[in-house]
């Protein structure tokens, strides 16, 4: 049987399908081989993965740092290290994200979730792509991205009074605190988006909504709009951060003369689905 795992920044998650189209499910920490490395990662499958794996017969991994030989190399010693003798397939999200988005169709698949990232899409590979360049450099319209922007503007106060009293009831913390999660502790980038809920439940307020809009301008203009496919194929969504703010992001790609189609939080479902299909041609 079939095992399914599509894995960002922040979880990973897992599908063992059966033949009679039910699912095995489990969630556990993000995988991605930039950040750590095969110990680390049977570790955590150790401690977390709780489908029986002698089930499991075939793995088809999507991740987030998956895109390079060297590091699905590593996804693949780590699978075999756990699982035993299986037959792996490592891929990067982003081609989960384009077979989830678009299927067998055209079109620019785009993540919006801890990190950002984007593609043009034939209808069977990845034709185009500009790098994300991660959560320092890049990573535009994620959530990393807007918690940067949020921690940015409430330390240096370029807030409204009213966004700094309620950032800091909610998360009282000094410039310290803040900085030591960022620049001293592991994974700053799931950190940085731990603020995106804080964002949704205060979109009304006008600081907020312009923060989500400067950040969708951002991602397409740094990214989407490089693709010359963009005048004309619709661009689709993945990822929690997308789905959060989909009016917004809407909004902003239609002031751009871009179309969007699909939005979807999760890609698991729509990449069974996939793979069922696949299996059928």
């Amino acid at each position: 049987m079939m095992l399914i795992a599509d894995s960002g920044s922040t979880k990973t998650s897992w599908c063992l399908t059966h033949d009679d189209g039910s699912c095995d499910t489990c969630v556990t920490s993000g995988i991605n081989p930039f950040h750590i490395g095969q110990n680390e990662i049977v570790r955590l499958l150790n401690a977390e993965f709780s489908i029986n794996k002698t089930d499991v017969t075939k793995i088809c991994f999507y991740g987030a740092g998956c895109a390079s030989e060297q590091q699905q190399q590593i996804l693949k010693k780590s699978l075999a290290a756990y699982f035993g003798n299986v037959v792996s397939q490592v891929y990067s999200d982003l081609l989960a994200a384009a077979h989830a988005l678009c299927g067998w169709s055209q079109g620019i698949a785009c993540i919006l979730g801890t990190g950002s990232n984007s593609c043009v899409y034939d209808g069977q590979a990845i034709m185009r792509h500009v790098s994300p360049l991660g959560f320092i450099l890049g990573d535009e319209g994620s959530g990393a991205d807007l918690g940067k922007r949020l921690l940015n503007g409430i330390f240096k106060q370029q807030f409204a009074t009213s966004v700094h009293d309620a950032f800091f009831a909610a998360h009282p913390q000094s410039v310290t605190e803040m900085l030591e999660h960022v620049y001293r502790k592991p994974f700053p980038s799931r950190y940085l988006a731990q603020y995106v809920p804080f964002i949704a439940a205060h979109i009304g307020f006008p600081d907020m909504a312009e923060l989500v809009r400067d950040s969708f301008l951002d991602f397409f203009g740094k990214n989407v709009m490089l693709y010359p496919e963009a005048k004309h194929l619709p661009v689709h969504f993945t990822g929690g951060v997308a789905f959060i703010f989909g009016e917004q992001l809407r909004k902003a790609a239609n002031s751009l003369g871009l179309t969007v189609g699909n939005i979807i939080r999760d890609p698991m479902p729509a990449l069974i689905e996939y793979h069922r299909n696949a299996a059928d041609l």
